[in-house]
């Protein structure tokens, strides 16, 4: 297993999980010359756990997920995802033909419909064609191997310009577990989920119970702490599958010291995908994590910080470099949430550039602030003065870019 970034414990490149293989192929569904669509497949049967859209227009592959969960009671054996169609706003047509490919990845697996799970991306609108699909499952099949994570990380993007992988150890008890992933997202990204997909294995012993409770807390603080643009998709899914392969007792308690770790090591690798995604964001430039401290409790500090991740205003500030204070406190003002302004101060990095509601007097402050924003990566510390909670939200600026990549997508 290699990998050639790390961030903490979390490393990044090629890596493999214990009991499962993945793979890619070209189906030319809608890209040419190009890997669309990957296939990640368990030994055996793996407990699954989803977390989908808030969308009210979910598509067909979200809502064949979530039948197929249930109908299995959290266990899975692949998951397949193509890029380049989204399969949404697609009606019962789409729903049919997202059942259809289930039924012939299991066909080819030798495994029933309900252990297979879909994910589709890319353009809103046209139906999924089964053919281009249909033709690559047996390749797919046959090229299956522990090692085939970043050819499927690379299969599943659509505006993204680098794959994304994440993987981590941890120890459970006396026992080494793997936990790695693979994302993608770009664009249309905005907390509750956004246009991506994350899929991660674990060859952890979990119940379904357990993984369900430690993905929810895992995209909590990862995938639900991220905004490029605002904007929240029809098909955002992120499923964990473990195969429990790895030798030690069964974790049937999240609370537990054995779950809490867990719990720890999923959480790592998420919030890694999760600041890939942003740090790829569509014409992105810089990194911008949002902490709201000092607040009351940590809703009100999300609340906050996710009104100025989301500030187009404070976006753009950050892409000229300009340390546009009042953008910021203006942003925080109307987020809805009933703090004294006079107890607010602000920071870049550990330039206080605002203080207890009013602007630093200070000859010096500005061009401190001024040279943090020319940084790639920024830290914008908000403190509201009233408490001990805290949130923080990552996002990055807005570039000239983002609107060319977005002006002709479908073209």
């Amino acid at each position: 297993m290699t990998g050639h970034e790390t961030e903490g414990n979390v490393q990044r490149g090629s890596f493999h999980v214990p009991g499962f293989r993945a793979a890619a192929a070209a189906s030319g569904m809608r890209y040419k010359n190009r890997l669309d669509c990957a296939l990640i497949v368990s030994d055996g049967p793996a407990a699954a756990a989803g977390v989908f859209t808030r969308n009210r227009f979910s598509a067909a592959p979200v809502i064949l997920c979530k039948e197929h969960l249930a109908a299995s009671r959290g266990t899975a054996r692949a998951v397949l995802i193509n890029a380049g169609i989204a399969n949404a706003c697609t009606g019962e047509e789409g729903l049919r033909r997202a059942r259809l490919c289930a039924q012939h990845a299991a066909s080819v697996l030798g495994i029933a419909p309900e252990q297979v799970l879909l994910a589709s991306t890319g353009v809103i609108g046209p139906q999924l064609r089964l053919e281009p699909l249909e033709s690559v499952l047996p390749g797919l099949v046959s090229a299956l191997r522990p090692d085939g994570w970043l050819e499927a990380a690379t299969a599943i993007m659509t505006t993204d310009t680098v794959p994304k992988t994440a993987w981590a150890r941890a120890e459970l008890g006396r026992t080494s577990v793997t936990c790695g992933g693979m994302a993608k997202g770009s664009g249309m990204i905005a907390p509750d989920m956004a246009t991506m997909l994350a899929f991660v294995a674990t060859d952890a012993r979990v119940t379904s119970d357990v993984l369900r409770f430690w993905l929810g807390e895992a995209v909590a603080r990862s995938f639900n702490r991220i905004t490029v643009d605002g904007d929240t998709s029809t098909n955002d899914t992120v499923l964990v599958l473990a195969s429990g392969a790895a030798d030690h007792t069964i974790i049937s308690d999240p609370t537990s010291s054995e779950g809490a770790a867990f719990g720890r090591v999923l959480t790592d690798v998420c919030l890694d995908l999760a600041h890939q995604i942003v740090r790829d964001g569509e014409g992105a430039t810089k990194f911008v994590s949002v902490t709201v401290c000092g607040a009351r409790n940590r809703e009100r500090a999300a609340r906050v910080a996710h009104t100025i991740a989301t500030s187009p205003l404070v976006k753009t500030a950050v892409f000229g470099g300009d340390a546009n204070w009042g953008r910021i406190v203006a942003a925080a003002g109307r987020a809805g949430v009933d703090f004294h302004p006079e107890g607010v101060s602000l920071y870049f990095d550990n330039v206080c550039i605002f203080r207890n509601g009013r602007p630093v007097e200070d000859d010096d402050v500005e061009e401190k602030a001024s040279a943090v924003f020319r940084q790639k990566d920024i830290h914008v510390r908000l403190d509201l003065g009233e408490g001990a909670e805290e949130d923080t939200v990552y996002t990055c600026d807005f570039s000239y870019d983002y609107v060319k990549i977005n002006a002709d997508y479908r073209s």
